[in-house]
């Protein structure tokens, strides 16, 4: 529905194009309406009165429900079998009863307007999730997260417990432990030990840890250790379960290697020195596809950038002996300056980055 205002408006700029020898189907197609439109508005003073449908007097349908007939249904709403259950429960009750007073939607406009539809009952309003916790890492040690999964063991039921922090930026992992019980403190411990390895004390900001929403991680052992470590914890969403994608993902890496133990882990130590080569393999020889095939541990080391320089000039030279066969720039070497967790509004955060990214492509 257009206002007067902006009838006003349209009218006058298309008057001005046609004017200037602008087709007038053209000019109104341009601002949105048809030629049609403007003679109706022209012929019946639309342009001075504006829309008249909102004031209209329309008449009452001869099958509109009596004011005693609302009575009744109010009546029946409100009476204490049927306090709490919307219409459409109701009227089949109703129905089976014999007894046919009006169609769901009657009643349902009858309690709207006495102001009785919503939440019949102790039922609560839906309200929408809060957002998930964006956070952004330019360099190694300003975000961490962590969490824990299952490592089978040789009988079944039993299991060990792997808790484990990455390095977001870098994706190195940055602390790990496997333990036979699942217990709040190996997780306190655990951090711990990473922000030692990792000189958290003598850096003037402290990185922020991000986990799930599972006890262990939000036990007050672990709030307390975070707390004297000056960490501050981040968590994800109730019952959602991709907020911690980044140690999800080497999850599920590390359970799809080869050496990974089909059968389950005989002992604690051997799911130990399991854990132990594998965070070795990841950090020092995995080419991680997420920070463009160096190992996180070149990475975390700042190491990253030259090494993708080199790549860089590699590729440039060997477009230079073939041009031919390169139709376009050569491979993205870029390095990737920022990591974002959960990047629901990464482009209010970073809104260059791409468009740097680009220019640096095509450059190449």
């Amino acid at each position: 529905m257009i206002s007067l205002e902006d009838r006003t408006v349209l009218a006058r700029d298309i008057d001005v194009a046609h004017r200037a020898g602008a087709r007038l189907e053209r000019a109104c197609s341009e601002a949105g309406i048809t030629v049609r439109t403007l003679q109706r508005w022209k012929a019946s003073d639309g342009l001075v009165t504006g829309d008249r449908r909102p004031s209209a007097v329309r008449p009452t349908p001869s099958h509109a429900l009596s004011a005693e007939e609302r009575e009744t249904l109010l009546r029946v709403a409100n009476e204490p079998r049927f306090a709490d259950m919307p219409p459409a429960r109701i009227v089949p009750t109703l129905a089976d009863e014999g007894v046919y007073l009006a169609s769901e939607s009657s009643f349902q406009r009858v309690l709207r307007a006495a102001s009785q539809s919503r939440r019949r009952g102790r039922a609560k309003a839906p309200h929408a999730s809060r957002p998930p916790s964006t956070h952004v890492a330019t360099a190694p040690r300003q975000l961490w997260s962590w969490d824990m999964t299952y490592l089978p063991a040789d009988v079944a039921g039993r299991w060990f417990y792997l808790y484990l922090i990455l390095d977001v930026f870098s994706r190195k992992i940055v602390g790990f432990e496997v333990h036979d019980t699942d217990d709040a403190s190996h997780a306190a411990h655990l951090a711990r030990r990473a922000a030692l390895a990792e000189g958290i004390h003598a850096m003037p900001v402290k990185p922020v840890l991000h986990g799930d929403n599972g006890s262990t991680f939000k036990a007050i052992t672990v709030l307390a250790m975070l707390h004297w470590l000056q960490i501050r914890p981040s968590y994800s969403r109730p019952r959602v379960s991709d907020d911690n994608a980044f140690v999800e993902s080497l999850f599920r890496t590390a359970k799809y290697r080869p050496e990974f133990p089909a059968t389950g882990f005989a002992d604690l130590d051997e799911a130990r020195a399991w854990a132990s080569r594998f965070a070795h393999w990841y950090n020092h020889e995995h080419l991680h596809s997420g920070i463009r095939f160096v190992s996180p541990a070149q990475r975390h080391d700042g190491h990253d950038a030259l090494i993708l320089e080199q790549r860089h000039q590699l590729y440039l030279q060997a477009r230079s002996r073939a041009p031919r066969r390169w139709s376009r720039h050569t491979r993205n070497w870029s390095r990737v300056d920022v990591v974002t967790l959960n990047p629901e509004r990464e482009k209010l955060l970073v809104p260059d980055i791409a468009e740097d990214q680009d220019k640096q492509r095509s450059a190449a």
